[in-house]
């Protein structure tokens, strides 16, 4: 079920609407009368696997090393 709030009842309500959200609600937020946002739950969050690129990149053996004057000037400039 979809229900619809301008700005100032969210701002005022926002604990509320939150709820009526977990519950499986879905509230859209109006400004002047025209819809500005839409108040969803979130769905389940994944957390991200630690390492999952390991290998894709090396760094190079001169990463720290000074850059050419060319170079380097191309930045000051």
């Amino acid at each position: 079920m979809t229900k619809s709030v301008g700005v100032h009842e969210a701002k005022t309500h926002l604990s509320r609407l939150l709820d009526d959200v977990a519950a499986g609600e879905e509230v859209v937020i109006t400004r002047r009368g025209e819809p500005a946002a839409r108040l969803v739950a979130l769905g389940a969050v994944t957390p991200r696997a630690f390492g999952i690129d390991r290998g894709r990149f090396v760094v190079p053996d001169d990463f720290d090393a000074a850059l050419d004057d060319d170079l380097l000037e191309s930045f000051e400039a």
